[in-house]
């Protein structure tokens, strides 16, 4: 079988970061002192249970002393009902142990599952638009799911197995130290098998969640921009690429498979020699008189008892390998620097200022070069140009989305890069043409930008985003159920439904990239007609193809490579002849000039 090894680097690690060994050893270190008390309960119960079971094999082997030896039958007949009491009590033990164990790993879980989804919630979104859907959703569904298992399921087994086999071991040592030697045979083989395994297993199990991270943003992709990729035929395209993908998570697998196909059979062989070498190193004692029929009897059973503990401990540490990378990488999420710090400082007013702003994407490759913008408290700004010119992208770090790499964009005089996130979606907003609708009812979806908004305010805010007519065609008007699954909605209500929720948080600046690209022209321009009268004396930065927003508008910004070619009015910049009247004549021109006018 192959033996490939893994990748380095990113490769192998994904695009978002993965904790060290030590980042988490020492997180599990903080969740277990934080539920040592349940932790305690846990194992005290499962040492019980497992105590109760060591009795088995003692009890037998001194009923075969009892019966080869000068005993009385009813010292053999008390002897059974003591083993028959412990039978019990290790079964009601058990039955508490398991429950515990598993009502902790639920706990455990939950706090992880939190805590992560609130990291989440944290990343800096250009953090998040770099790494891509794939590695992300791999981190939420397969890495939370495989974690899901290991704290519910392998930790709680691997504490049992650990209790008992150690207790096992010590139980043979005093039954019979000197037959109990036999149990040494095994040893060797199984913790040098074991290390050669841990050694390679986590590189192992990264690579293999980094490629199925792979496959997850390949196929989001692809079924994202389905309509894209048949109109330009290239799904042929897309198909090779998944099928390098699955290559490289086949290729993963193999290796883990590998690692597994040599672990196993050496520590089957590590924990079964036991039992033979007692058997023959016993019979030589019993022959030399150094031990009794009964004492070899008791350590054999403890030898083939152990077997069990033991194998499910091997079994349940390979998903604890799969666990742990799965945690690591959740745990890595911590380790994305935040693209602010928040000095508690708050804006003086609300006009919006941009100096000599620079950004880009790639090191080294500027999208943005020494962009200088003000923006007076009010003023409606429409900002066209080319497709790739720069415009979502300044945009962006108007609305502080992206701090820039250079220079500085701030409100009221404090740069936006100061401000929390909290703090700063209460002074700008950013609406683009992607939108989402929750699962739940509309007044859910609504709900989220005022949580104290009342059906008034609700009604008021899809009034003015000309969305009241579809609401009261909804079967249950506020309380039907939209989303996935829920009632159909369409493109044009379901961004209607987004700017509604903008009306409710009520920000003082908005940004709105291509916010009505989904509505039909003349739809577009009522409704944009109908913000501007609900967001009046609100400023407003509109980034659009369709250049009647720049006409209504009180300045327009041409942005050409990055840069600010033209700035004014619409009618100076007409009269001007420069680039914004050569995309007006254009426009005008075009088979909507008749909607615009």
């Amino acid at each position: 079988m192959s033996t490939t090894t893994p990748p380095t680097g990113a490769a192998r690690a994904g695009a978002l970061p993965v904790a060290t060994p030590a980042e988490v050893r020492r997180e599990a270190g903080l969740l277990f002192r934080r539920h040592r008390t349940p932790l305690a309960v846990a194992l005290t119960v499962h040492v019980l249970a497992a105590s109760a079971g060591l009795a088995g094999p003692f009890l037998l082997g001194r009923m075969v002393d009892a019966v080869t030896g000068d005993g009385s039958q009813t010292r053999v007949d008390v002897l059974a009902a003591i083993l028959a009491g412990c039978i019990v009590v290790q079964a009601l033990l058990t039955r508490v142990a398991i429950q515990r164990s598993l009502v902790l790993g639920e706990r455990v879980f939950a706090e992880l599952r939190d805590t992560f989804i609130t990291r989440v919630l944290s990343l800096p979104l250009s953090t998040v638009e770099r790494a891509g859907t794939g590695d992300l959703v791999a981190r939420t569904t397969g890495d939370i799911d495989a974690l899901s298992r290991t704290v519910r399921f392998a930790v709680p087994e691997i504490l049992v197995a650990v209790v008992t086999t150690v207790l096992t071991l010590a139980a043979a040592v005093l039954a019979g130290p000197l037959v109990a030697l036999g149990a040494i045979v095994g040893a060797p083989l199984l913790i040098l098998g074991t290390r050669w395994y841990l050694n390679r297993a986590r590189a192992g199990y990264l690579w293999e969640r980094a490629a199925y991270a792979t496959i997850n943003g390949t196929i989001t992709e692809t079924v994202d921009g389905a309509r894209t990729i048949e109109a330009l035929g290239l799904g042929d395209v897309r198909v090779t690429r998944a099928d390098d993908d699955l290559r490289e998570a086949f290729a993963a697998e193999k290796r883990t498979l590998f690692l597994r196909s040599v672990w196993f059979p050496t520590a089957e062989m590590a924990y079964v020699l036991p039992v033979v070498a007692t058997l023959a190193w016993g019979a030589w004692l019993a022959s030399a008189g150094h031990a009794t029929v009964g004492q070899i009897t008791t350590v054999v059973l403890y030898m083939v008892q152990i077997v069990d503990p033991v194998d499910r401990l091997v079994s349940w540490l390979d998903e604890l390998q799969v666990g742990l990378t799965s945690f690591a990488r959740v745990v890595g999420i911590a380790n994305v620097p935040p693209d602010r710090t928040p000095t508690g400082e708050l804006p003086a007013g609300e006009d919006i200022a941009a100096s000599d702003v620079r950004y880009a994407y790639v090191e080294g490759q500027d999208v943005l070069h020494g962009v200088s913008l003000d923006l007076a408290h009010g003023e409606r700004l429409a900002m066209v140009g080319p497709s790739g010119a720069g415009k979502s992208t300044l945009g962006r770090l108007l609305a502080g989305i992206h701090p820039p790499r250079t220079g500085r964009v701030d409100v009221g005089g404090v740069p936006l890069v100061d401000l929390d996130v909290d703090q700063l979606r209460r002074e700008v907003v950013l609406v683009t043409q992607e939108h989402h609708v929750f699962v739940g009812t509309l007044r859910d979806n609504l709900a989220l930008a005022a949580p104290s908004a009342s059906d008034d305010d609700l009604r008021r805010a899809l009034a003015a985003v000309d969305a009241l007519e579809a609401t009261d065609a909804l079967p249950d008007g506020f309380d039907t159920v939209v989303g996935s699954g829920g009632h159909p909605v369409g493109p044009a209500f379901a961004q209607q439904i987004a700017l509604a929720r903008i009306v409710l948080a009520d920000p003082h600046t908005l940004v709105l990239d291509e916010a009505t690209s989904l509505l039909d022209p003349r739809a577009a321009r009522h409704l944009e007609r109908s913000l501007s009268a609900v967001l009046h004396g609100r400023t407003v930065i509109m980034i659009a193809h369709r250049l009647h927003t720049a006409h209504d508008a009180d300045r327009a910004a041409v942005v050409e490579n990055g840069r600010i070619a033209e700035l004014g009015s619409h009618h100076d910049l007409v009269a001007e002849g420069g680039a914004y009247a050569a995309l007006w004549e254009s426009w005008h021109g075009s088979s909507a000039s008749a909607e615009a006018r």
